[in-house]
């Protein structure tokens, strides 16, 4: 059986529609973050209203790296999976704040947007390192 197979058979029976839902381990967002649209309980539902540009660019890439980040997590050894799906995960929060930087007018969140981006592109190089290296004789 080929690896996207099990992939999908270790899923089944998973609801993957919340990803930033109520499992465990999730951080509880504060009442201010939780939008009355409701994205994380059912992504189609936000597809009948429109976007403007600053959401649509915060939205951009998500998919691609959501879609990189649950392939990474099949990786065999645990360790490398890990190290993996971190990588576009990390890349999702830079591309998020890059449309903060575009789009944001607080001086103070596109501050922290930057210091993402400087603190994940560190961090992804980093762990490249380590696939590079020592996670290649995992």
């Amino acid at each position: 059986m080929s690896a996207p197979v099990l992939a999908q058979d270790a899923m089944a029976g998973h609801d993957m529609s919340a990803m930033g839902g109520s499992q465990a381990g999730a951080a509880e967002l504060p009442e201010i973050c939780k939008s009355a649209k409701g994205m994380s309980s059912d992504m189609s539902m936000n597809m009948d209203h429109e976007m403007d540009q600053a959401h649509m660019d915060l939205m951009a890439g998500m998919d691609e790296t959501n879609k990189q980040m649950m392939d990474s997590m099949m990786v065999e050894d645990i360790d490398v999976a890990f190290v993996c799906s971190m990588i576009p995960h990390h890349q999702g929060a830079i591309n998020m704040a890059k449309a903060e930087l575009e789009h944001g007018d607080n001086q103070w969140a596109k501050d922290m947007a930057q210091k993402v981006i400087d603190a994940q592109e560190q961090e992804i190089a980093d762990m490249v390192a380590w696939l590079e290296g020592e996670g290649a004789n995992e």
